[in-house]
């Protein structure tokens, strides 16, 4: 993310214009806007004039510059775009005014937001800024005739490519080399800036030693690391060593699995942790919140009044934040997202027990 310009807005709102770069930019602003708030931004809309109705052409796509008003968001991952709709309030042909208009906001399209922001949604404005210096990451997972490829990115890890080659002996065994040769071409495709090369027994490293040989531009890209398992478990327990950490200087994801997990550990242990709205809630009245967890899409739903937490969850975020706590919103297109959704996308770790 790249912010280009931070002013005053109108009746205390504050403008910021800035420029997604990637698809977890889009990602953030899906969660930083809101019903209510001003965005604007160029684009095009089919526009009918009177000779085009008569010979029903359906019009002709003009490029406007618009504001709306926004009603709804939509990330829509798979087609690299943030979807943005409501009601055009300015607009650089008046006749447009008061029409409902879709705002598709992609990579490199520089846009302005109006609204009052809440402190959490400008600390993701300025994770998704500092997280511009990052390099990419791709987690590598092997195991004997297994391999994986994942990427990572802030709104999660996804797999990019999986190979399958059965090794050892039998009639249908075939050489290591060929999955390790399938495994740096994918690698190699991928261009990524840092490879964390993981999985059980020897096998990553006869990998590394191939890659390092037939495939030398990963060489200085890789690092290796032990796990127990390949694929998703084998990427989850890269996050929680920490192994991405090394190379990226912060990881949202990373933080947050071990997040998760230490809220799970007190859990079982019946120590300083809670769960739930009204639980939290009452912890935050008591100053005992060390650290809160929420989960993004439950926190926007029940900020548009969509939700059906019968506390005022902006009260308890403020509360905390004013009593010294930390506030960590996690991503829903994450594992550790969606562990604390079934426990009522909202949890806390507690400075001191509560009777």
């Amino acid at each position: 993310m790249r912010i280009t310009d931070r002013s005053p807005g109108e009746e205390g709102r504050e403008r910021i214009t800035l420029v997604p770069e990637n698809v977890d930019d889009l990602w953030h602003l899906s969660h930083v806007l809101e019903p209510g708030d001003d965005i604007e931004g160029d684009t095009t809309r089919r526009i009918q004039r009177d000779d085009d109705r008569i010979r029903d052409t359906g019009g002709q796509r003009e490029h406007l510059f618009v504001t709306i008003e926004v009603e709804t968001v939509e990330f829509a991952r798979f087609a690299n775009r943030l979807r943005v709709g409501g009601v055009i309030t300015e607009c650089s042909r008046e006749d447009q005014l008061g029409q409902h208009h879709t705002l598709n906001v992609e990579e490199h399209d520089e846009v302005t937001i109006e609204k009052r922001f809440k402190l959490d949604q400008l600390e993701r404005i300025q994770e998704a800024t500092e997280a511009a210096e990052n390099p990419d990451v791709a987690i590598a997972t092997v195991e004997e005739g297994e391999a994986y490829v994942h990427t990572v990115q802030q709104y999660g890890t996804e797999e990019y490519a999986s190979f399958t080659r059965p090794t050892g002996k039998g009639e249908y065994a075939r050489p290591r080399t060929e999955l390790f040769e399938e495994l740096g071409e994918a690698l190699s495709h991928l261009d990524a800036d840092a490879i964390i090369l993981a999985g059980p027994g020897f096998t990553k490293q006869d990998a590394n030693d191939y890659l390092t040989e037939e495939f030398p531009e990963l060489e200085s890209s890789i690092t290796v690391v032990d796990t127990a398992s390949a694929g998703d478990r084998g990427v989850h327990e890269v996050l929680k060593r920490g192994a991405v950490d090394e190379v990226q200087r912060e990881t949202r994801i990373s933080r947050e699995a071990e997040l998760i997990d230490e809220l799970t550990e007190r859990m079982a242990e019946g120590t300083k942790a809670t769960y739930g709205p009204q639980d939290v809630a009452e912890a935050a009245q008591f100053g005992a919140v060390e650290t809160l967890l929420v989960v993004d899409d439950r926190l926007r739903g029940e900020r548009q009044g969509e939700g059906d937490w019968d506390i005022d969850v902006n009260s308890v975020i403020e509360s905390v934040e004013q009593q010294g706590g930390d506030v960590v919103v996690l991503s829903s297109e994450f594992a550790p997202g969606d562990q604390l959704s079934a426990l009522g996308g909202i949890a806390a770790l507690l400075r001191y027990r509560l009777q």
